[in-house]
């Protein structure tokens, strides 16, 4: 039976990119793309993503991307190899975050059932990554709603940016609580329940509720810190590979 000491050890932010896009006013909003590794107590490894495709069209007129790597390249700079990740978390398969699954044939891989069911049925919205995680080779455990992966590791369903996307709860044993609320929040600022849906949102009213939950949930289990998928001026505040947090 596994415990507590089986749990998160370490939790490695993997930055894989960063880009500055032009606001009006001449702001500028930095955004950034990145992964997860949690190292558990009891020496398995988990993903969370694995980031964008190397094959993905480039949005016309988008800001080029700097510090460019990915998954693997930044796996290896803390001596790990595809071969060592045991689980990799799916929180939704858009091209920024399935890009790489097929790197990991030898992983388990944990979705919502909705989200896979919505994603084979043949959305046009996952099909820039589809040849990525839809790879024969790979084996899904498809789950319903919140659910404790692991003792300090719970997946938590937050519907909105996409049907069946899932954040990431987990427990360090120096650091405490920490969410990974990855595109159910994508920026600091939208951590508020009268936010409003950006164009790749699927959802508004699922997206807000998806955000009250998230803000009950950092009160409620007293949650440490907060991690927000896309933002880059958050990230350059934060412990990235090859630091941790543990």
């Amino acid at each position: 039976m596994p415990t507590i000491k089986d749990g998160p050890k370490k939790l490695h932010l993997l930055e894989l990119s960063t880009t500055g896009v032009p606001l009006s006013g001449g702001r500028v909003m930095e955004m950034v793309l990145g992964c997860y590794l949690l190292e558990m107590g009891n020496g398995k490894n988990i993903l969370i993503d694995t980031g964008m495709a190397a094959d993905a069209p480039k949005p016309v007129g988008a800001p080029p991307a700097q510090n460019e790597t990915n998954v693997i390249a930044a796996l290896a700079r803390i001596a790990i190899h595809p071969e060592d990740i045991d689980v990799v978390v799916c929180t939704h398969f858009d091209v920024d975050h399935a890009g790489y699954h097929d790197s990991f044939p030898q992983a388990e891989f944990v979705v919502q059932r909705s989200h896979y069911t919505l994603a084979k049925s043949g959305s046009p919205r996952y099909d820039k990554a589809r040849a990525h995680w839809d790879h024969p080779a790979l084996r899904y455990r498809q789950i319903d709603g919140d659910k404790e992966l692991w003792p300090g590791v719970t997946l938590i369903e937050t519907s909105g940016h996409a049907p069946g996307h899932q954040s990431v709860l987990l427990r360090l044993p120096k650091t405490g609580a920490v969410l990974l609320a990855i595109d159910a929040v994508a920026m600091e600022r939208l951590f508020t329940v009268e936010r409003k849906a950006w164009p790749l949102d699927d959802n508004e009213e699922e997206l807000r509720a998806s955000t009250k939950k998230l803000l009950d949930i950092v009160e409620k289990q007293k949650v440490a810190l907060v991690v927000f998928g896309h933002d880059g001026k958050q990230w350059k505040t934060l412990k990235k590979a090859p630091e941790f947090y543990a």
